[in-house]
């Protein structure tokens, strides 16, 4: 038995996932299946744990100071896991990605300016973005086999001149892919043609499963270091979101310095729990536990997928990274309301709707699968059951 097999109660926890289940999507806690969030129902690896009993057993709480060792740890991770050798002064951290895309908007483009998203994507995007008052320009993948890819010649066609950055997902969410060197650079090549700043998500990088290699975008292309901004976090890895931690990486001297004086006026510091954790989480024993956490997932998507691409009218779509399923179910001909009955009111599962992703979504559900296997087993004998009448 893995260690990932724990059935883990969240309910009562403040668990945004669980607790707010039912509130938000309908689908009753007595005995709702929460696949939505994109936080795992596992714990993070112990050493994780111990540095947070060392805190609590020191039992006082101040300010943080000398980084140099949280610093370092994120250099080790990203050399040994990555290939990618970076400098303390590169890193910035911020409350979270979603606050470091914020501050990227904030820092880098004006109110009214156009930020392009490659949709459907990560739906927290396009709410900052409308947030902060600037423009989201959708550049919608092309669907072609199954899979998501990218088509420059129809984004080329689509810019107006307004446009001051590009935010890549990479790897994919909610799709999965995983992008090739060739799709990375066209990319950067997208960014230099329309002179934008390219900000790249990669917060699922260490989530990839058997078979596919990740690229960072700094090694992909030497041209793009004084465009880009880099975005990584301990937190998807090792289940810690609510550390709310991320690392904002810019190699850039001038765009760090831009960045630099965003922070300064809004006064932004992490806290203590997330440094520690971070730390304790980019070691060898955070790694191995990573190594083993991704061969389960690999099984839960294995699983997942068969179930249900076993019912006449839905399609997984294949999942080359992160845990999060992101199912079409265009090929039943019901309408995205009937759908999503089925899979709330029947299935009682709660799922996000692809709605939410953007252009493209619409006739998706993402399912998040990072859950112990007899709970993915389960949704699947569940949504088979909702769609009977299909088989």
């Amino acid at each position: 038995m893995s260690r990932f097999d724990e059935e883990i109660d969240r309910f009562g926890t403040h668990s945004v996932k669980w607790d707010m289940m039912e509130d938000i999507y309908g689908v009753p806690a007595s005995d709702g299946l929460s696949m939505w969030v994109a936080d795992m129902d596992f714990r993070p690896p112990a050493c994780v744990q111990s540095a947070l009993e060392r805190m609590t057993g020191h039992g006082v709480y101040g300010y943080f100071g000398d980084d140099a060792a949280y610093k370092a740890s994120i250099q080790w991770w990203m050399a040994e896991r990555h290939g990618w050798h970076i400098r303390p002064e590169w890193i910035f951290s911020t409350h979270g990605l979603v606050n470091g895309t914020g501050l990227c908007i904030d820092a880098f483009t004006k109110p009214g300016d156009g930020v392009v998203l490659f949709t459907p994507v990560y739906h927290a995007f396009a709410r900052t973005i409308k947030a902060a008052g600037r423009e989201v320009v959708e550049c919608p993948l092309a669907l072609r086999d199954g899979r998501y890819e990218m088509d420059f010649d129809a984004y080329d066609s689509q810019m107006t001149g307004n446009e001051r950055m590009v935010i890549l997902c990479s790897p994919h969410n909610p799709g999965g892919r995983v992008w090739s060197r060739a799709e990375l650079k066209g990319v950067a090549e997208f960014a230099k043609r329309h002179d934008l700043i390219l900000v790249s998500d990669e917060i699922h990088h260490d989530l990839v499963m058997p078979g596919h290699s990740h690229i960072p975008m700094p090694l992909v292309d030497d041209g793009i270091k004084e465009r880009l901004v880099m975005m990584t976090a301990t937190t998807k890895t090792f289940n810690i979101a609510g550390s709310h931690l991320g690392n904002v990486i810019i190699a850039d001297d001038d765009l760090r310095a831009r960045f630099a004086a965003r922070m300064g006026a809004l006064g932004i510091s992490p806290n203590s729990f997330g440094l520690f954790m971070a730390t304790a989480a980019y070691s060898p024993e955070g790694a191995a536990w990573v190594d083993e956490l991704v061969t389960y997932l690999d099984g839960n998507r294995r699983a997942f997928d068969a179930a249900v691409n076993a019912i006449p009218g839905l399609a997984s779509m294949p999942m080359e990274s992160t845990y999060l399923a992101w199912v079409d179910f265009a090929g039943t001909g019901m309408t995205r309301d009937e759908f999503t009955s089925r899979v709330e009111k029947d299935a009682h599962i709660a799922a996000n709707h692809g709605t939410t992703f953007g252009t493209g979504g619409e006739t998706f559900l993402r399912f998040n699968f990072a859950t112990p296997r007899a709970r993915v087993i389960e949704a699947g004998e569940r949504l088979a059951k909702a769609f009977a009448d299909l088989q």
